[in-house]
């Protein structure tokens, strides 16, 4: 999106569209700016909900972050503005919505698929790391996908700039790394972890450390209980991949150099990052 440098948004710069979806702060419309005619993703966010739950900072952390980073595989963040009540984020529209969505539909996805999108998530991790961001929320509800089928990570709610670890304990539970769960200090590693889970949910529909409760999901999670199930059946490059990120000692995880790398990324990866 082109904008003049100094622009002042305003509503008034806006035609508002359908609801795109909602969340524990507010609500998010696909909305076209007048004067260029280019469509976006206008996040509303109220600031009675930011006052609440003390996350002013942290939103402005996360829009700070998002702001600087320009990727293919990254949601890009234009702009924001507010008025008395509500703050604006001004965001790429992703025409096709979440994954999390396109699994729940499919059950689970085919290997092209996956290897498509772990690589996708592989690069814009890589960038994210150079800039010294580390994302720590990875999940399928916050990766969409755009009218060609490309993987963008999304929220940024939880990522952190920094070039030390890390010891704030936050993330989705099924996603959380062995360190992150004993409270241990983090670093980049977690980001890698949760590329395990993924590759593991997109191949058999479910996260691998699933369990009737809380406590017992933190068990299975700091054993590495990983079992892969008969069916459906997943190839053994594949599972080889998922055993080598879901590692307990973080500095033994495969980098995501490594990752780009592996015989079943190359075998089923679409470079392009476009699934069809």
């Amino acid at each position: 999106m082109e904008v003049e440098r100094n622009h002042q948004w305003s509503l008034n710069d806006f035609e508002i569209g359908k609801p795109l979806g909602r969340g524990k702060f507010g609500r998010v419309y696909v909305a076209r700016e007048h004067k260029s005619k280019f469509v976006v993703a206008l996040k509303v966010i109220f600031k009675q909900q930011l006052e609440k739950y003390r996350i002013q900072n942290q939103l402005r952390r996360e829009m700070e972050i998002q702001k600087s980073l320009n990727h293919p595989n990254v949601l890009r963040l234009y702009g924001w503005f507010h008025d008395a009540d509500r703050v604006f984020l001004i965001l790429e529209y992703a025409h096709n919505g979440e994954l999390y969505k396109e699994l729940s539909k499919r059950g689970h996805l085919t290997e092209k698929h996956a290897a498509t999108y772990i690589l996708s998530l592989t690069k814009a991790l890589a960038y994210c790391h150079e800039k010294h961001v580390i994302h720590r929320d990875i999940k399928p509800e916050n990766l969409l996908l755009d009218h060609e089928g490309r993987l963008k990570i999304a929220d940024f709610g939880w990522s952190v700039q920094s070039r030390n670890k890390r010891n704030t304990m936050c993330g989705t539970l099924d996603y959380l790394a062995p360190e992150m769960v004993e409270n241990k200090a983090h670093d980049y590693a977690v980001d890698n972890w949760t590329l395990g889970i993924l590759c593991y949910e997109f191949l058999y529909g479910v996260p691998p450390f699933e369990a009737e409760s809380q406590a017992d999901t933190f068990k299975r999670i700091i054993k590495i209980d990983l079992r892969f199930p008969s069916n459906p059946l997943v190839s053994s490059d594949a599972k080889n991949l998922i055993s080598r990120l879901l590692v307990k000692d973080s500095s033994q995880r495969l980098s995501l150099q490594k990752i780009m790398e592996h015989p079943w990324i190359i075998k089923n990866a679409n470079p392009t990052g476009i699934c069809n």
